[in-house]
């Protein structure tokens, strides 16, 4: 009579399984890794606290500015002030939007922006274009002359430039504003955007040239596209500079107020005998409302590269 001898096997499951069928080469790489990943788990930790930190700091004062424009006029003269406010109040704003000339203050800063935004755009890319793909002579002095440029300060040239402007007989009108701040804005749009002309692979150029493409043609549709990101980013810089002048604002518009930016609107409600603070922070809290409305507008664009239209 013979024996029958069954054998029954038994499979590890979960983690037996995984420890059983893995190699020791991969156990070595999974274990460096964990110790790798744990290394630099506080690192991180740090590096984002600190990146929360300077948020915190940058925006407190936009955060002040805007508590203080709801809070009563007694809140804001406490000499015991605090982060919050237990009776908000429209009234700063009532007394802004009161006034007659408010109205015109806010429009003449947006021509004055979005004109200088456009026209400065414009003239940067061309020029970007001239410098990085054409050779000519005294190219690189040009360069150097666009970073001096820079170096100036604005208000050593306020009054050269006021008695240019009174020459050219813009004084007490927009053009002298939006003039000099085109003239501000140049130099830097030019060396940011030589840099988005000059990642254009110039094969891409060439190919479009042997497809039948003029350069007009290039130029506006194939290069402009994919120098965008970098006319944003100038963009934004030319417009929060217009947007915010005053100095140019106090200087060259003297007499007639109709022609005031809305900056010169903050003089209306500071006083130095008696200064309304409620009213100057809620100006203040108006003219920050766009600038951020067009950086959310613009914000995706100042993030994006070439992409892949200069891929192979």
């Amino acid at each position: 009579m013979s024996s029958t001898t069954s054998t029954t096997s038994t499979r590890p499951t979960g983690l037996a399984s995984t420890a059983s069928t893995a190699t020791p080469v991969q156990t070595k790489g999974f274990v460096r890794g964990f110790v790798r990943r744990s290394v630099q788990r506080p690192w991180r930790l740090a590096a984002e606290a600190s990146a929360l930190l300077i948020a915190a700091v940058v925006a407190f004062p936009l955060y002040w500015m805007a508590l203080s424009a709801f809070k009563p006029a007694g809140e804001i003269e406490s000499t015991e002030p605090r982060p919050w406010t237990l009776s908000p109040s429209l009234d700063s704003f009532r007394r802004v939007f009161g006034q007659q000339e408010f109205g015109r203050y806010f429009l003449n800063s947006l021509v004055v922006a979005v004109t200088v935004v456009a026209v400065s755009a414009l003239i940067a890319f061309l020029a970007a274009t001239a410098v990085t793909r054409f050779r000519f002579r005294f190219r690189t002095t040009l360069l150097i002359m666009f970073l001096i440029a820079q170096m100036v300060p604005i208000e050593a040239l306020t009054i050269p430039l006021f008695f240019q402007m009174r020459d050219l007989g813009q004084l007490n009108t927009l053009g002298a504003l939006i003039l000099p701040h085109i003239a501000f804005s140049l130099p830097f749009a030019i060396w940011m955007l030589r840099g988005f002309v000059k990642a254009v692979p110039e094969a891409l150029e060439e190919a479009a040239y042997i497809d039948g493409a003029s350069r007009t043609r290039f130029l506006w549709q194939i290069l402009f596209p994919l120098v965008f990101p970098g006319l944003v980013a100038t963009s934004v810089f030319s417009f929060i500079s217009a947007w915010n002048d005053f100095l140019f604002a106090k200087s060259f518009i003297i007499s007639d107020t109709s022609q005031s930016t809305l900056p010169m609107a903050l003089l209306v409600f500071y006083k130095p005998d008696d200064p309304d603070w409620g009213g100057v922070m809620a100006a203040s809290t108006v003219m920050t409302i766009p600038v951020l409305i067009f950086f959310v507008l613009v914000q995706r664009r100042l993030v994006s590269g070439l992409g892949g239209a200069v891929k192979d």
